[in-house]
């Protein structure tokens, strides 16, 4: 029989997800997308549902511990009654249906332009077209139709469909067999354990006024058989050399492998990053809080940057009058060469370069006021303390993370069983409290990999493709990065069960990851060696060194205060005293791009 409480945890959990699935859609969705794009925003909302349910599948599955050998009948007490197998194997299939199939059309079909010109105006093209062949046989004009972002989104679909399952095919055909390790025991033989004193039966006990047979009662039969079973123990040899057992996984278990193993290239980086940025980034926030500048300190700021703009203007305006006095002295020098060709006839200085400089510089300093003054007028003073309540709170996850990766996943003899015995602690004050831990943790790593998946992202170089910014976020980035997260959502379930081996041992997911997809073929040089563990704990750690280190950008008004000054005069005086070193100024077309450094 099914647990009613469980079934209401699972409404409740549902519900939470769904609030926060709208609220994350609504918040970082771009003003050009409200009240469109119905269908991509349905799947966005599908994919945050997905991945959450996901995750939240571990610790009901601990909870339920289907995998507990009395839930077969005679120990129902223990078990949840729900089948564990169903529940994950549906999830495995709709993973790469979402990655594969609706994200992948909704991006086409969101990207795409409508081309297909409404009836009227198509019956307007019809007279302007050639005659053809069938309309001189009397026939009506052929008119080609540019294709509807419907099919184009459908032939896109196709072409990645058929290279998708082609792919899928061949890895299930070569790559779905696992060789599990076993290591064999050998009892001795009935003879030997005869010879050694074991009692192999015993009489059955009888009533003692009528001599009849009494029921077998395994309390009272067996209750002198601990001195036969330590005979027993001491019989059994154990083999030195493990064996292997040949299992072809099923279907949906080996593409959970796939998607995971996939996965799991995201998610040591996404996830290693978040586990330091999390708890950081929060900290950080406080420590950075910004210093509000004072009215007068505004006001000389906006002073000095209109100093800075008419200086420039100034100069640029006797760059221009040099320019044309000089471009004139060449050409009547040098003819029409000079004319087509007049860079070969000026000698390059540094003149226009330190001008498009200060011109950068001051164009910054601008935007960055700009920016000040708009986040000043909106700054709440509380948001520093929720950031350092919140970052403490994640620096507890963060560094139990850690010690548990390092004090028991990684050892191949544990030192401690760690949060294993935290959450069986928990147990022991009320049923569900480790399995309520089990779900913070893994939601929390979840979380991680959702913060570095928005600070890094996809970048090729120094450029991010499809950023996740508040209030300007388009659909094809919420699908994209979505599809990031849901790629992520397998691995974490893995690294939560390996990290949590000894407290989900009765869970059936344990028995999915650490027995059958942990020695797939090719998949187990990296799942036993913990290739993607020890990734994870070296790009946390530099992520650390990263953000302790690096240079603070921020609205901090005084960097902001301290920068405007030291440029007041800086700039122009430094375009000035060129000029008056050179008397005049020579031109190149260099762009502006090589020359603005930020201080």
């Amino acid at each position: 029989m099914v647990d009613v409480f469980l079934i209401i945890v699972i409404t409740v959990a549902f519900v939470m997800l769904l609030v926060g699935g709208i609220y994350f859609l609504v918040y970082y969705q771009h003003p050009d997308d409200r009240n469109t794009a119905w269908f991509p925003k349905l799947v966005v909302l599908g994919s945050f549902l997905l991945a959450g349910t996901t995750i939240l599948g571990l610790p009901l599955d601990v909870a339920n511990a289907g995998e507990y050998a009395g839930c077969a009948g005679y120990d129902t007490s223990f078990c949840g009654g729900l089948n564990m197998k169903l529940f994950w194997d549906i999830f495995f299939f709709l993973i790469p249906i979402w990655i594969f199939v609706l994200i992948p059309f909704s991006t086409f079909y969101y990207e795409a332009e409508d081309t297909v010109p409404p009836p009227a105006a198509a019956a307007a093209v019809a007279p302007l077209v050639s005659p053809t062949a069938g309309e001189v046989a009397g026939k009506a004009p052929i008119i080609k139709m540019p294709r509807s972002r419907l099919s184009q989104a459908l032939c896109n679909l196709t072409v990645l469909l058929v290279v998708v399952v082609l792919l899928l095919f061949l890895a299930f055909w070569f790559l779905s067999e696992s060789r599990i390790p076993v290591r064999t025991y050998e009892a001795g033989t009935i003879h030997s354990a005869r010879a050694a004193g074991v009692i192999l039966e015993t009489l059955p006990r009888r009533s003692e006024d009528t001599g009849e047979v009494l029921p077998f009662s395994p309390t009272l039969e067996f209750s002198n058989m601990q001195p036969n079973d330590a005979i027993l123990a001491r019989l059994v040899q154990r083999n030195g050399d493990l064996d292997h057992v040949s299992y072809q996984v099923e279907v949906a278990t080996f593409y959970a492998s796939l998607m995971a193993f996939v996965g799991w290239w995201f998610f040591a980086l996404f996830g290693g990053i978040g586990l330091a940025a999390l708890p950081l980034h929060g900290i950080l926030t406080y420590v950075n809080r910004p210093v509000k500048m004072t009215p007068e300190e505004l006001d000389d700021a906006k002073q000095s940057l209109q100093d800075r703009v008419n200086e420039m203007v100034d100069i640029g305006e006797q760059l221009k009058r040099e320019r044309e006095d000089k471009s004139k002295s060449v050409n009547t020098k040098s003819g029409l060469l000079a004319t087509l060709f007049p860079s070969l006839f000026q000698k390059r200085s540094g003149t226009l370069r330190e001008f498009k400089a200060a011109v950068h510089l001051l164009e910054q300093d601008v935007q960055d006021f700009a920016a000040y003054q708009t986040s000043s007028e909106k700054y709440n003073p509380l948001y520093p303390y929720v950031a350092l309540l919140m970052g403490s709170v994640s620096t507890i996850f963060s560094v139990c993370w850690i010690l548990q990766t390092v004090l028991y996943t990684l050892p191949k003899e544990p030192v401690t069983l760690f949060l294993n015995n935290l959450f069986e602690w928990f147990d022991g004050w009320f049923p569900l409290f480790g399995t309520l831990s089990v779900a913070l943790f893994t939601v929390y790593l979840l979380l991680c990999a959702i913060q570095g998946c928005f600070i890094f992202g996809l970048r090729f170089l120094c450029l991010s493709f499809y950023p996740m910014k508040v209030g300007e976020t388009y659909m094809s980035s919420f699908l994209f990065n979505m599809c990031l997260v849901l790629l992520c959502a397998l691995p974490v379930v893995q690294f939560a069960v390996i990290s949590f081996d000894d407290y989900a041992k009765y869970a059936t997911i344990r028995q999915i990851f650490v027995v059958q997809v942990e020695y797939l073929d090719f998949f187990s040089l990296f799942y036993v060696n913990l290739v993607f563990v020890y990734s994870i704990l070296i790009i946390s750690l530099l992520t650390t060194v990263y953000m302790l280190y690096m240079k603070r950008k921020g609205d901090d008004g005084t960097e902001l205060r301290n920068r405007l000054k030291s440029r007041a005069t800086a700039a122009p005086a430094a375009a000035s005293s060129s000029m008056g070193e050179t008397g005049e100024a020579t031109f190149d077309d260099e762009p502006a791009s090589e020359y603005g450094e930020d201080d």
